[in-house]
């Protein structure tokens, strides 16, 4: 235990800034975010890791295209998948050797599976570790916020009361974590019509962003609705990745420069703080 904590430690030392995405709730895009804002900061020239926690429910293999299992070097360490020179991934689903395997695992599998994301993958210098967590305050999340105790935190929510009220109590979570929050998302924030290009608010609008303002954290922005993102899922390819512009591509890629700017920001204050 002692020798993994040096190994993470160590591991952690080398990656400036680590931003962990979670939600409240399940099916609000989390992992689409993720994945999005991870390639769009590798895109522009960020090198980026991208850890995929959610061990009974991978999506992020799905979502870029990628598959078959993890190597291991002559020092016995993982190697993450490369998806791009920048962007390298590790996920449960690259261990399994049936990708449709269920995993029936319970808390401390768990937690030691995470760790060893961390411990004894070789990561090397990351400007940004992105990590993907399952919904919710369970194992996952816990376990990531102790193994990785400077992660700056995302929330993501959609507009709509239903996915607002388990947000709040992924905040009040992290509150008691006494965790970093980096800001609030708001996908799904109305859908654009592609012929007018007026939104139609489906699942209400602005509720994310009220969030934010009622607990004095940033809102880091709004997602749209967008076709090209289901098209984007299933050519396993990030939206932010196409050729063809579109109103998520361009939602995304402003959201990955404000969380870049957010996570600097937050840097220079910590540094400020503890000089």
């Amino acid at each position: 235990m002692k020798i993994q904590d040096e190994m993470i430690k160590s591991t952690l030392g080398k990656i400036k800034y680590k931003l962990f995405i979670m939600s409240g709730k399940g099916g609000v895009g989390k992992s689409s975010v993720s994945v999005n804002v991870a390639a769009a900061l590798a895109a522009r020239g960020f090198r980026v890791g991208l850890l995929d926690v959610d061990i009974h429910g991978p999506s992020v293999p799905t979502l870029l295209g990628i598959s078959g299992n993890l190597d291991v070097d002559r020092g016995s360490l993982m190697i993450p998948k490369e998806y791009s020179e920048n962007l390298h991934v590790v996920s449960m689903e690259s261990l399994l050797k049936d990708p449709d395997q269920a995993v029936l695992w319970r808390g401390p599998m768990k937690t030691s599976a995470i760790r060893q994301f961390v411990s004894d993958v070789q990561w090397g210098e990351l400007d940004f570790l992105v990590v993907d967590s399952p919904p919710g305050t369970g194992d996952e999340p816990m376990t990531v916020l102790k193994t990785v105790p400077d992660a700056l935190c995302v929330v993501v929510t959609t507009p709509q009361e239903v996915s607002l009220s388990d947000v709040r109590k992924s905040i009040n979570f992290l509150q008691y974590a006494q965790a970093n929050v980096l800001g609030v998302v708001e996908n799904m924030s109305g859908l654009i019509c592609p012929h007018c290009h007026e939104s139609i608010d489906l699942f209400k609008k602005g509720g994310g962003k009220e969030l934010a303002e009622k607990y004095g954290l940033q809102f880091l922005g709004a997602i749209p609705l967008d076709p090209a993102t289901v098209v984007a899922g299933d050519l396993g390819k990030p939206v932010v990745l196409l050729e063809e512009d579109s109103f998520a591509k361009t939602a995304l890629i402003e959201l990955a420069d404000t969380i870049a700017e957010a996570a600097q920001k937050s840097f220079e204050a910590a540094s400020t703080t503890h000089a």
